[in-house]
């Protein structure tokens, strides 16, 4: 087997990357997991980036399901799990036809989406509109918001926006809104494997990366503990979803220069 080229720089980044979405999950929820893909992919082709990240995510999901053991809402995910397949579906689709520029393109447009919608609260806002409504959104809803999360999942690791859109206006319990999330991303993350192992991209260049990168996932999920009573939340986002902002529009602009 040889080595992936990747470039030098490519690794003090991820190594950033995957810190940070440790920290994100030990600490502050899930909000930051899609800001590793767009990092990795300024150096390497965001179909690699994805394919190193997934074995990380999968193993971080274990920390987190653990934690919230025997308490999430089986009503919704039966609800939200159909259409999220479907969404991988699509996603995975998208992967194996567009060239990487496309998915650059399309990368940089997400992270550039899932950016703004932290600073101008579009989620929330919009989950309170349907909440105000039409009350509880319904099958057709969770189909919907489901596909949806699948599919940026799939291309980004960055379901949380849809997911929430549908959940927060179910008005859960604030730990059996944890706990869902917990299971419905690694049952996505766990069935992302699929489509991904038939791409090629859990090769064993991009699994011998995961694996070196591998003890970055405990470190940060307690460094994400650690730091939960010593910084804010609002400060640790601000820079977060800065520093996505910018690492999206710097996608996009170069798969349009290309």
């Amino acid at each position: 087997m040889h080595w992936p080229a990747f470039p030098l720089a490519f690794y003090p980044v991820a190594a950033f990357a995957i810190l940070l979405t440790g920290i994100s999950k030990g600490g502050f929820g899930m909000g930051s997991g899609g800001v590793a893909v767009p990092l990795m992919a300024m150096f390497i082709a965001p179909p690699e980036a994805a394919g190193i990240m997934l074995p990380i995510l999968c193993a971080m999901d274990l920390f987190g399901v653990h934690a919230y053991r025997g308490r999430w809402s089986r009503e919704h995910l039966r609800a939200l799990l159909p259409g999220a397949v479907i969404g991988i579906g699509l996603g995975a689709l998208a992967f194996g036809a567009l060239p990487v520029d496309a998915i650059r393109l399309l990368l940089g447009l997400i992270s550039v989406t899932f950016a703004s919608n932290q600073v101008f609260g579009l989620t929330a806002r919009l989950a309170a509109r349907l909440d105000a409504g039409r009350g509880k959104p319904g099958p057709a809803a969770a189909g919907f918001w489901g596909a949806l999360s699948g599919f940026t999942s799939t291309l980004a690791h960055a379901g949380g926006p849809p997911f929430a859109v549908y959940m927060l206006p179910q008005r859960l319990d604030k730990t059996l809104l944890v706990g869902t999330s917990a299971v419905f991303f690694l049952v996505v993350n766990y069935v992302k494997l699929v489509p991904y192992a038939f791409l090629g991209q859990l090769n064993l260049g991009n699994l011998a990366a995961s694996l070196v990168f591998a003890p970055l996932v405990p470190a940060g999920v307690w460094l994400g503990v650690w730091l939960h009573a010593r910084i804010s939340e609002r400060a640790f986002y601000r820079v977060s979803y800065t520093l996505l902002f910018l690492t999206g529009a710097k996608l996009i602009w170069d798969a349009l220069a290309h």
